[in-house]
């Protein structure tokens, strides 16, 4: 349970990618997960503690800094097997509500638009917290996690296995861990 009181934590808050990571596990040769994250982002948000119907939440993710630690896959996500990052450079989420689910739990639902496609997603964020860091400047703390199927949005490329199933699983977990800085208090 986090004591810190709404004049501290609401507000207009820019997200730090130097303390944030933005990230995805899916199954690969239906064996093993390959983890990704993604190395280049930006985003915005508004948080109303008292409100959260007020909060809202922009993202954009750059396509191609994907990185799964091996260069061959990376070219592969890159390409238009998968992001096209060349064609479509940004994967974006903007919310359009955010609700309260307890203590501090928050559902965030918006549209993610992958390959020119948008479709709507729903994500449950934990409030971790705020502090103030050793610059003078007011964090917030949130993490996440939701599953997604890939194919929902064109991200269809697949090969089968000699001993049955496919190389790439369609569900995909989506996790967010955000330390973001407050750029105006509300």
């Amino acid at each position: 349970m986090h004591t810190a009181t709404p004049s501290v934590v609401t507000g207009t808050y820019a997200i730090d990618p130097a303390h944030s990571r933005i990230g995805f596990v899916a199954r690969h040769a239906m064996v093993s997960k390959v983890r990704g994250s993604f190395n280049e982002f930006e985003g915005t948000g508004v948080f109303d503690i008292d409100r959260p119907q007020n909060s809202s939440v922009t993202l954009s993710i750059a396509a191609g800094s994907v990185d799964t630690r091996n260069s061959d896959r990376d070219a592969h996500l890159r390409s238009a097997d998968f992001f096209d990052a060349e064609q479509y450079p940004q994967l974006t989420f903007r919310s359009t509500s955010v609700e309260s689910r307890g203590q501090d739990d928050y559902r965030v639902t918006g549209d993610l638009s992958i390959k020119g496609v948008t479709r709507p997603v729903t994500v449950d964020f934990e409030y971790t917290g705020t502090a103030v860091d050793p610059y003078g400047n007011r964090r917030i703390g949130f993490e996440a996690s939701a599953r997604v199927n890939r194919k929902d949005w064109g991200l269809t490329w697949n090969a089968a296995l000699e001993a049955g199933g496919v190389l790439v699983g369609e569900q995909v977990k989506l996790e967010f861990e955000v330390s973001a800085i407050r750029l105006t208090e509300d």
